[in-house]
């Protein structure tokens, strides 16, 4: 599961990194086609690692590199 995880995360940095602008979970879902559960490991995993920056915008969180 962990490596699953770490994959997962690899997934979501590149999309991330491939313009560096930030992105809502919606659109990390339909970049990588990861699920809900798998997007927000993944993110969980980077954010742990302190590689993310996050904005809220009323009500959508918008995600990017740190």
């Amino acid at each position: 599961m962990k490596e699953k995880i770490g994959n997962d995360a690899g997934c979501v940095w590149k999309v991330l990194d491939a313009d560096r602008t930030p992105k809502s979970v919606k659109e990390l879902k339909r970049a990588t086609k990861l699920t809900d559960k798998e997007v927000y490991a993944a993110i969980g995993w980077l954010a742990r690692e302190e590689k993310l920056a996050f904005q809220q915008e009323e009500d959508d969180l918008f995600i990017s590199l740190a």
